[in-house]
């Protein structure tokens, strides 16, 4: 089910963004990036999703539903504390925002204002309910959480289809989106209420759980900050230092786009194990299993990341020019590229990570994210202010790159895990046949006679995907091949 979504997600965006920018003009899908990328900013949750999720986590898999009732009871205050320093911190910059980005020109900031204040209002309406997805997770109720999205795509692209050709502009994107947000609230919080026995107590109190809460959200929101000086901070530095403006920000935007589509595919599954490692630490069988497990998720991570990246670097600019036929959009290419190569390294080992936040041990994580949020911030200014886009997405390169390797020290010397045997059994066995794969992707790209356009790009892609699929096979342990082609035999024989 999470997988069929993404796939929803990923053809219906590909299909339906260049439509929309189509619709509403380049220049305002860059100030609606801007906006939303302004906005995300500065709604930190400081920690609370991530306390939901282990918390809940942990009281499920001991069995205390009592102590998640009285939980959510505490963290719902907390929010709503939070949600009135975040309306007032968006009051505030909104004073300044003629200032900030003085390089728009006075039309621009016009409608860049209409979208702040429409964007920041849905915000601060939606933002009390960020917990709900870690609920779901924590009783792992994943078909629910997963129909609930799957229901947020279709409905906006339902309704902003029928809005664009109306003529409704950009105004009605955010609008639309905000409608979007707000019935998948509804939706999540009746799948909670009939499928669990959550009731939360808003009368408990307790200054211990406080005290516990904060000492494990003070360092996942420092981690939050800090990874909000990277994608949410950069369309705002472009706009601020370099002489493309809008577009540049645009440029960066499509490149941020696909960047999220191959992490949410390669980070699909992951979000779903924090209970199973739960478990596992309290049950005492951390040692024994949970190398295993990080191997085992590893693997096919490894593999389906590998088939986009690669992919993507070997048809990515005819995708983009010829069947999107966005040719001002050509420089998203390569930034797209040094945006999701870091991606192949790092979300492979996203059980390690499930694993620091289970045993509260987020202070480590915290200091690298702060790290990298330094080192993409000093390099985006000054790569910026030359190579625009392209500099953002260098700058973003180099840090998560750095971040990837601190993390590793970390997973081997405080979690103890065993990361040669990692890599081992994960990237140096498929490497190999990913490059290869590339390589007549890439030959395919610049000696294909045929004529640029869909079926030239069509050919290229089969090519590439059979030969890369050819090439792994033969990698596959019994595993693997029983979940990947498990199935189809199933639905053959039937």
């Amino acid at each position: 089910m999470s997988y069929f979504t993404i796939v929803f997600n990923m053809v219906a965006g590909l299909i339906y963004t260049p439509w929309m920018i189509e619709q509403i003009g380049q220049s305002n899908y860059g100030l609606y990036t801007l906006a939303t990328s302004l906005i995300t900013l500065f709604v930190v949750d400081f920690g609370m999703g991530a306390a939901v999720a282990r918390f809940v986590s942990k009281y499920n898999a001991e069995g205390k539903q009592d102590k998640i009732n009285n939980f959510l009871g505490v963290v719902y205050k907390l929010y709503m504390a939070i949600d009135a320093v975040i309306l007032v911190v968006l009051l505030v910059i909104g004073l300044f925002i003629s200032g900030i980005y003085s390089n728009l020109t006075p039309a621009e900031l016009e409608t860049f204002k209409v979208l702040y204040v429409i964007v920041g209002l849905f915000s601060i309406i939606s933002f009390p309910f960020t917990n709900l997805n870690g609920v779901l997770t924590a009783y792992e109720l994943f078909v629910g959480l997963k129909v609930a999205d799957l229901f947020h795509k279709l409905f906006i692209i339902f309704i902003m289809v029928i809005a664009l050709l109306l003529g409704y502009g950009v105004y009605a994107l955010v609008i639309v989106n905000a409608i979007a947000g707000l019935l998948t609230i509804a939706i999540k919080l009746i799948i909670i209420k009939k499928k669990t026995s959550v009731k939360v107590n808003f009368k408990y109190r307790d200054k211990e759980l406080l005290k516990e809460i904060f000492g494990f959200s003070v360092w996942t929101t420092v981690s939050s900050l800090a990874q909000r000086l990277i994608f949410n901070i950069t369309p705002s530095i472009i706009a601020a230092v370099s002489i493309t403006g809008s577009i540049g920000v645009s440029i960066f935007g499509l490149g941020q786009t696909i960047e999220g589509y191959v992490y949410t595919f390669a980070s699909a599954i992951s979000g779903m194990f924090m209970p199973m490692v739960s478990r596992l630490v309290y049950e005492n069988k951390r040692e024994k299993e949970l190398i295993n497990l990080m191997i085992k998720i590893g693997r096919i991570q490894c593999l389906i990341i590998g088939l986009l990246v690669t992919g993507f670097i070997a048809v990515g600019h005819s995708f983009i020019v010829d069947i999107w036929n966005r040719p001002e959009f050509s420089d998203s290419y390569l930034c797209c590229i040094f945006l999701i190569i870091p991606s192949f390294f790092h979300l492979p080992m996203e059980i390690a990570n499930t694993t620091l936040i289970v045993e509260n041990k987020v202070k480590l994580q915290s200091f690298v994210y702060i790290i990298m949020g330094i080192i993409n911030v000093v390099l985006s200014l000054i790569l910026s202010h030359y190579f625009g886009a392209l500099g953002a997405s260098i700058s973003i390169f180099i840090a998560y790159m750095i971040r990837t390797l601190l993390l590793v020290v970390i997973y081997q010397k405080v979690l103890k895990l065993d990361m040669l045997k990692f890599f081992k059994e994960t990237f140096v066995k498929f490497t190999p046949s990913f490059l290869v794969a590339m390589i007549v992707g890439i030959m395919l790209e610049n000696y294909n006679p045929l004529s640029y356009g869909f079926l030239r790009f069509a050919i290229n892609s089969l090519v590439f995907v059979t030969a890369f699929f050819v090439l792994i096979i033969f990698k596959l342990n019994d595993y693997e091949k029983n979940l990947f082609f498990g199935k189809i035999k199933r639905l053959l024989k039937r």
